[in-house]
């Protein structure tokens, strides 16, 4: 198997991987991990909020994954980078505009995911 040259291509694929258990974590009903990124109030986090956030998350882990293998495509580079910010964006509204999660130990993971590949991505765009 092909496997991309340059740390951002496997590092989207390491991420893509950890995505698909979180997403299998989430379909398969336990709701503990989710729970701890939105600890702030985590009876908001229900079974169909978490097969919901299962299914965005495995189709964000399918575009990462393509896109790691074609990274000098302007289109795959541009909607990858799109999921992250999407993600980024998301994590720190519900933080601080809609006070579902605290910043903790939950939080933190996917804060320094979206923001790190973002400004990676942003960095970089011109190498692949």
């Amino acid at each position: 198997m092909y496997i991309p040259s340059g740390l951002l291509p496997k590092w989207m694929l390491l991420v893509s991987a950890i995505s698909v258990f979180n997403s299998a974590q989430c379909y398969y009903g336990d709701l503990t991990l989710s729970r701890r990124v939105y600890e702030r109030d985590p009876k908001q986090v229900t079974p169909l909020s978490n097969r919901t956030f299962g299914t965005w998350t495995l189709l964000v882990a399918i575009v990462r994954f393509y896109a790691a293998y074609n990274l000098s495509n302007p289109a795959f580079y541009n909607l990858a980078l799109s999921t992250y910010v999407l993600a980024g964006f998301h994590f720190v509204s519900e933080w601080l505009v809609f006070r579902t999660a605290k910043l903790g130990k939950g939080l933190a993971g996917p804060l320094i995911v979206a923001s790190t590949t973002t400004i990676w991505m942003l960095l970089v765009r011109g190498s692949y």
